[in-house]
């Protein structure tokens, strides 16, 4: 407010107050007041300058008005639009699948490969199968003093069902295996011990077995399998395992069990050094809960695993708990996604299994199953793009009773066919084992897939002065390619590192002098064409061995060199 205003007021409120008094003495003389208000403009006050403004002048000069004439000419046009045409897209031939086919295919060494894969549907839901295959070579390796063939045949039949709420399936099948000890140490026996020796052995196979898969049941589903297998010199082993998976709900939330019940029984007529039998036997018991936990881009398994043993023949009975939590969080959506956990188990081991990794084992075994204590990993994977994933993964094993392939010790005196430093006994031992791995798959179309992958091992031993014959690196690729319609092209490589094992002669007048045996690492490179002369016969070609390796995957186990087979499949239905 203006200090003018305030003077003013104040006066005023003075004048009156004097003139309300009772006025007995009158000293203020009367005088005359100026209120002066300053001048404050206002936008009202101002004027606008017109955009026209009026010119009273002479001289203005008025602007001439200008009309526009369009002289037209009239043009024929012979020009008419086409209709539009939707775009043409090449549609791809539809695949025809056939339900069943027949291979055969003939090569080196007098080698025979075969395979038929038969499946007929008896009704809607109903089918029955079979399938029968076998492989077969004379062997003729150089430089081998045994006979060195083998031959591999499996035949299997079975019948499945589909119903409303489950399916189930029924299979049978057996297999007949001969194989030859063949790698006679030829640093202690020549020709003489050699001309003494029936190498072959041949190994059978029986078995039978089920599934179930339920819908949208609390039981998911469930299977049995018994298996008899056994071998021409009087070893035998029977195991019977059956599975089930089922969720527990409690309250709202479910809790997925796993149960397993795993026997074995077996025995072989003798052990390696005396004429004692060898019997064994147990029944493990496992269930494993697990409760999964999701929030946003982690998901976290947390289970254990508790596991009964019951060793029938030494009348032990042992408890062992297991850890079984596993964790998954995408950093980068599918390009980069975490992994973690640590798991455990009870493995069982078989005389089966013995046999399918190695052939040339002795059937003096020990079997007895391995205590892996933890199995500890971290990794990376992912998606590149659409057409390339990765995955990276760092492994820790700690296992008590891990079995170890370790070449058995020549006899001089030998007396059975196994004993010539020819075949292999199974030893066991506590080891911790680390290793790295990388995998990257490639699936460019239909037309083109590459997988590579490769892991490094180091290993521990508590008793063995190796991990006899476990390599140190092992790698492989995968390539598979649609050349055009008719031609396709494929192949594989296969790198397996150092492995170590034992060599010694036993029974002589000089002390034994066991020498240790670096077998040397070993590329395996094969190859496929083939040609499809029509939708249901296409004939084929194979050179395995590319490099012509004269390499031993065993001690004293060369293989054969380049393998040629060429043969053809054909297609049909019933």
């Amino acid at each position: 407010m203006n200090i003018n205003y305030k003077i003013t007021s104040l006066l005023l409120v003075v004048s009156f107050f004097g003139f309300s008094q009772e006025r007995t003495k009158d000293t203020i003389d009367d005088q005359k007041i100026n209120v002066i208000k300053p001048y404050t403009p206002t936008i009202s006050d101002a004027f606008k300058i017109k955009d026209k403004p009026s010119l009273e002048d002479a001289n203005t000069i008025k602007k001439k008005e200008v009309k526009y004439n369009i002289f037209s000419i009239p043009v024929a046009s012979t020009f008419t639009p086409a209709k539009g045409r939707a775009a043409k897209v090449d549609k791809a031939k539809p695949i025809k699948l056939y339900d069943n086919y027949a291979s055969l295919g003939v090569g080196s060494y007098t080698t025979i490969l075969g395979e038929v894969y038969l499946n007929h549907e008896l009704s809607s839901g109903e089918n029955v199968g079979g399938y029968f295959s076998h492989h077969s070579s004379q062997g003729e390796i150089d430089g081998v003093l045994l006979d060195n063939n083998f031959s591999k045949t499996g035949l299997n039949v079975n019948y499945s069902k589909k119903l409303n709420d489950f399916s189930w399936k029924l299979d049978l099948g057996a297999d007949l295996m001969t194989y030859n000890w063949y790698g006679l140490p030829q640093q202690f026996f020549g020709p003489t011990e050699a001309a003494t020796i029936d190498p072959k052995i041949r190994y059978n196979s029986f078995y039978v077995g089920g599934k179930l898969n339920f819908d949208d049941a609390i039981i998911k589903n469930g299977s049995v399998r018994f298996r008899r297998f056994g071998d021409d010199r009087d070893s035998g082993e029977n195991r019977f395992v059956a599975k089930t998976e089922f969720d527990v709900p409690i309250q709202d939330e479910i809790i997925a069990t796993k149960l397993r019940v795993d026997y074995i029984g077996g025995n072989f007529e003798r052990n390696y050094i005396t004429t004692s039998g060898i019997d064994y036997g147990n029944v493990n018991v496992s269930l494993a809960p697990s409760y999964q936990i999701k929030q946003d881009d982690l998901t976290v398994d947390l289970g254990i695993q508790l596991t009964y043993l019951n060793d029938t023949e030494m009348s032990d009975n042992k408890l062992f708990l297991y850890p079984n939590i596993e964790a998954t969080y995408r950093l980068v959506n599918d390009i980069l996604i975490g992994y973690a956990g640590v798991k455990g188990d009870l493995i069982q081991n078989s005389y089966y299994d013995f046999v399918n990794e190695n052939p040339f084992v002795s059937p003096t075994l020990l079997v007895t199953p391995t205590d892996q204590q933890y199995h500890g990993f971290i990794g990376l994977k992912g998606k590149l793009s659409n057409s390339v994933s990765y995955n990276i993964k760092g492994n820790y094993f700690a296992e008590e009773s891990k079995p170890l392939f370790k070449a058995n010790d020549a006899q001089s005196f030998a007396t059975e066919d196994y004993q010539f430093g020819n075949s292999f006994n199974v030893v066991y031992d506590n080891v911790k084992t680390f290793s790295v791995a990388g995998e990257l798959n490639i699936d460019v179309n239909r037309n083109f897939k590459l997988a590579i992958k490769g892991e490094y091992f180091n290993y521990n031993t508590d008793n063995e002065a190796e991990a006899w014959n476990l390599p140190n690196v092992t790698g492989s690729v995968f390539l598979d390619y649609q050349i055009s319609e008719k031609w396709y092209m494929g192949g594989s490589l296969f790198f397996t590192g150092e492995r170590m094992d034992e060599s010694v002669l036993l029974g002589t007048l000089l002390p034994p002098q066991r020498t240790m045996i670096t077998l040397d690492s070993f590329f395996d490179a094969n190859a496929h064409l083939g040609y499809n002369v029509t939708d249901y016969l296409s004939v084929f070609g194979k050179v395995n061995n590319i490099a012509n390796q004269d390499y031993q995957r065993w001690q004293n186990f060369p293989v054969q060199g380049i393998q040629f087979l060429a043969g053809a499949t054909y297609q049909f239905d019933f």
